[in-house]
């Protein structure tokens, strides 16, 4: 059974999973203005593999490509990441959900903005924990995490902890039928970021909408943007746009 249509936050993860046996495809675009030593605008598109293992377990793995620290387009990381739902007190239209996840990463760039991030940017692993309600057609959704990155050189910080606020309304359907009905759902994230070894912060907002179609295919668009902070960062705002496809019971049992 999939999950929660008000749980598929475009820009965190909920602590709710993939169902048992499933495959996803997911392709992701985000283009911004970027502060850097190149002229233009930047872009990163990350293609990624979603497998649901079990009710409890999913892994993703995805690969990157950018013009962010080049000035043309070309490959620059890989990294895998997984969850692992430990608690799930469901009741009737509600439940509670929490959950452990890990990510690791290869990135050939080196270090050139204060900002961490695993998907393009640095080298490094991140560990952290979700916690996920869901209450009607309303989910809430908190996030907490530690990323220790890998390199050599010592004017960057290496050791950053995560944060996330997120919220999801389904929309549409007012009243729900079948699989098939066209879901409509609006989010709105607090995402942040604190350097262990400085003061250097930022605080982001992200509104997004989404479009579900037969239950199998989303559609997300959003923007990020910075709200304060003091970081040097490669952005401080982009849109993103993402397209991903789920096929059930391709894992067999």
């Amino acid at each position: 059974m999939a999950i929660e249509a008000q749980e598929l936050y475009v820009f965190s993860e909920p602590a709710s999973n993939m169902p048992a046996g499933t495959l996803g495809l997911k392709f992701s675009a985000m283009r911004g203005k970027e502060r850097h030593h190149y002229e233009g605008r930047s872009q990163r598109y990350m293609p990624e593999l979603m497998l649901g293992f079990s009710k409890k377990l999913m892994v993703h793995a995805g690969t990157t490509f950018s013009n962010m620290y080049s000035k043309d387009n070309r490959w620059e990381s890989v990294y895998i990441y997984g969850k692992y739902r430990f608690l799930s007190i469901d009741d009737v239209h509600r439940h509670f959900r929490m959950a452990a996840f890990a990510q690791g990463a290869y990135a050939r760039n080196e270090p050139y903005f204060e900002d961490i991030g695993l998907q393009g940017d640095r080298s490094g692993i991140q560990g952290g924990l979700i916690a996920t309600q869901l209450i009607g057609k309303f989910a809430g959704s908190a996030t907490g995490s530690f990323i220790q990155t890998f390199h050599d050189n010592k004017n960057f910080r290496d050791q950053a902890l995560n944060y996330s606020l997120s919220a999801g309304l389904l929309v549409l359907p007012f009243e729900y039928k079948s699989y098939r009905q066209l879901n409509l759902n609006i989010y709105a994230e607090l995402l942040g970021q604190k350097l262990l070894e400085s003061d250097a912060y930022y605080i982001d907002f992200a509104p997004a909408i989404q479009f579900i179609v037969n239950s199998n295919s989303k559609l997300n668009f959003g923007y990020r943007f910075q709200l304060d902070g003091n970081q040097f960062r490669s952005m401080e705002r982009y849109f993103q746009v993402s397209l991903e496809h789920t096929f059930y019971n391709v894992l067999k049992k």
